[in-house]
């Protein structure tokens, strides 16, 4: 049969392009320094005052957050809700890739840098788009196997002269802002087990800190520094115990290890630090939000409960010794994924006349969380998505009153809302101190949690302890469609005070990207059905919007340059949710087409139109293995593919849907890709060690079966209304 892909684009497999090149310029070669770099002024070096003191740059975006308090607020407002209509796009840089675009980018003296799949960094021209340099750091790609939601990154960090990121082969890089050069990398990982880096670097009193991912497939989180100069490591925080025969590293662990039951080391344990840091320079405090447990399932984790600390949790640590200072958990004993890694907001609020310095978040269970940053007392939550695995939160003693059937082992399936997905996940909220409102990229996706009756702990593989199969969509298309609809996306302004939402505004579809708020009155956000947005920041009001052709899960920056403001955004679908139910998002877009899209006032560039592509693909072989084998198939599938090629082998994006394979039919070529590595250098690992000869062919039958039955892609499409 002959497939067309509507936008043009392949449906079996896309070569991805790793080279960048502007809309406006020529390209210049990776890994050396364009001419653009001898026409810009030299980069000034960036220390503690820089940052602390951003407002005194506010044309500048020079941390993650913008501010070491990630309040993600421009105090830019020449861009305001009366002119925004006039806003267009001024320039546009192709990434070459659009696998899960997740980067803040980061702009200094004039220079926007910029981290695309493969962690591969861009120094671009922030006026003109122009490519100043680029740096590959050759990450090993086969990782790719050991990463729980795509090959992504989150951005840079800068300090002194220097550029630093992560990979998702555990490494810390420093490289020369100016020449593209790395000056040191470090090892931050043991290889020997599936740990990886997908977050972006904080810089901290000239420390580099950087935590690591890897909790679901077996491994002990850690928070770790290193000197900026000489990438020396200058201390490690732990975030959960390890085994108490070899003694514990600080005080810390010792108190942490009496909440947790069994022998929970043998699966790592958890907590890994995978995302969300924010420091008080007053104070003088690193705040870390800290991850899920190993396996999800307490009961076969910890057995007989206990709290688990640090699972779930935001940790306060001094940033020169590591040494721990408070913590508050969000979730005790937590067995549902619900990390705390979401992005927190330090700010000072009034709360019943006094003013308080609090630490804000909206982690995945569901509940906003103001705490004190001081001393990390709980002051108040509520829930601001719905939340039927805990009524509220204890006023007294800052801990969720469970729902009993919630804590699902040994009883029947529990549908719940959050779901692992959580009720907001990686992308960054944003704070504006003048109406005083947190702005939430909030999301419903539904989860049915249940024991695995065959769960057997092995370090590589996806060790959650709950029956996955149970997670997929159902077969017949009502039930599908009846699923579906409980999918939800939404921006909620929400008043941290009074506890409750402002105003929300629905999207179509869950998944949608970070928030940026500015003084000019606005919030923009991109979305999954590939647009890029400005709303009213007191009324929720749409006031303008741009197609950018693909989804967009990246948050938003602004910055000027000679007086002039823009607003960018780093585009490109991607990411967990995407691929693992990327085929019944409400896309609008293309996938392939990522890009930095950078507007002004006044501008109107436009994107090059999409092309328009046939392709064509065989007809699957029929479906004839014993439906013992196609069970057995679909059960390892859900274990170990699905999360990177979706439900019941459909993606949306650069990985491709394995129902038009064209190694369906060839069980020698099948093989060569899943056992043998034959595609390695793609991101595609060798899964030899985790899939026997049998299995492999179980999974192969499998996806013949899907292929060959009404779930094709088609229906998929249809069915969640995608344009």
């Amino acid at each position: 049969m002959t497939l067309t892909h509507r936008f043009g684009l392949p449906l079996i497999t896309v070569l991805l392009v790793l080279a960048g090149c502007s809309q406006k310029t020529n390209e210049a070669n990776s890994n050396e320094v364009s001419e653009a770099a001898t026409s810009s002024k030299q980069s000034t070096n960036i220390s503690s005052a820089n940052i602390i003191n951003a407002d005194a740059t506010p044309g500048e975006w020079l941390t993650h957050g913008r501010t070491y308090s990630e309040q993600r607020h421009s105090p830019l407002g020449k861009v305001s809700t009366d002119n925004v209509k006039q806003l267009g796009l001024d320039w546009s840089f192709d990434l070459g890739v659009s696998r899960g675009i997740e980067a803040t980018p980061i702009v200094h003296n004039g220079v926007m840098y910029v981290t695309v799949t493969w962690n591969i960094v861009h120094a671009l021209n922030a006026k003109t788009g122009e490519l100043i340099w680029t740096y590959d750091p050759e990450v090993d790609k086969s990782r790719a196997s050991l990463l729980c939601c795509d090959a992504v990154n989150r951005g840079v960090a800068l300090w002194g002269n220097q550029v630093f990121t992560g990979t998702i082969d555990g490494r810390l890089i420093a490289i020369n802002k100016d020449t593209g050069k790395a000056n040191w990398d470090v090892l931050t990982v043991d290889l020997s087990l599936p740990y990886s880096i997908t977050g972006a670097p904080r810089v901290v009193k000239g420390n580099v800190i950087i935590g690591n991912g890897g909790a679901e497939f077996g491994v002990r989180g850690y928070v770790s520094a290193y000197a900026a100069d000489t990438g020396e490591m200058t201390w490690r925080f732990f975030t959960v115990p390890g085994n108490p025969e070899n003694g514990f590293e600080d005080k810390a662990m010792e108190m942490a290890a009496k909440t947790w039951n069994g022998e929970w080391w043998k699966a790592g344990g958890g907590g890994t630090a995978w995302d969300s840091m924010a420091y008080d320079p007053e104070l003088d405090l690193l705040y870390v939000g800290v991850g899920n447990g190993s396996p999800w399932n307490q009961d076969l984790r910890s057995p007989g409960g206990g709290d688990n600390l640090f699972l779930s949790s935001i940790v306060a640590i001094n940033p020169d010794t590591g040494e721990y200072v408070w913590h508050y958990q969000t979730t005790p004993g937590e067995t549902w994924d619900f990390t705390a890694t979401q992005h927190m907001i330090l700010a000072d609020l009034n709360i019943d006349g006094d003013q308080r310095k609090v630490i804000m978040q909206a982690p995945k269970n569901g509940f906003f969380y103001v705490i004190d940053r001081k001393t990390g007392e709980f002051i108040s939550a509520n829930n601001f998505v719905p939340a039927n695995w805990a009524t509220h939160i204890d006023v007294e003693s800052g801990r969720p009153v469970e729902v009993p059937d919630a804590r699902y082992p040994g009883k029947k399936p529990y549908f719940q809302l959050p779901g692992p997905l959580g009720g907001h996940n990686w992308h960054p909220m944003a704070y504006n101190p003048q109406t005083k409102l947190v702005y939430i990229p909030a999301q419903e996706i539904p989860f049915a949690y249940t024991d695995d009756p065959d769960y057997n702990y092995e370090v590589g593989k996806w060790n959650t302890g709950t029956n996955l199969a149970l997670a997929t969509l159902p077969s017949d298309e009502a039930t599908f469609k009846a699923v579906r609809a409980m999918f939800k996306g939404r921006i909620i302004a929400w008043d941290p005070v009074k506890q409750e939402a402002a105003w929300t505004f629905e999207h179509k579809a869950p998944w949608n990207g970070g928030l940026l708020s500015t003084a000019g009155g606005l919030v923009f956000q991109g979305t999954a059905d590939a647009h890029f947005a400005a709303y009213d920041a007191a009324s929720g009001e749409q006031l303008w919007k741009f197609f950018s052709q693909t989804g967009i899960v990246a948050a938003p920056i602004s910055y000027s340059v000679n007086g002039e403001q823009f607003v960018a955004v780093a585009s490109g679908w991607g990411g967990g949710f995407a691929l693992a139910y990327g085929g019944v998002s409400a896309l609008g877009g293309a996938p392939n087409v990522g890009r930095v899209l950078t507007f002004k006032l006044g501008a109107d560039g436009q994107l090059p139109a999409l092309p328009n592509t046939v392709v064509t693909a065989a007809p699957p072989p029929p479906s004839t293995a014993p439906e013992n084998v196609i069970a057995k198939g679909a059960k390892a599938y859900v274990l170990q593919c699905a999360v990177c090629h979706g439900d019941h082998g459909v993606s949306y994006g650069s990985i491709p849907s394995l129902r038009q394979s064209p190694y369906l039919g060839v069980a020698a070529g099948w093989n060569s890709i899943v056992r043998e590595g034959a595609r390695t250098d793609r991101g595609m690992g060798n899964f030899s060690q985790f899939l026997d000869e049998e299995t492999s062919e179980a999974i192969r039958a499998y996806i013949i079966s899907e292929a060959n039955s009404e779930r094709d892609l088609q229906f998929y499409k249809d069915a969640s209304g995608a344009k």
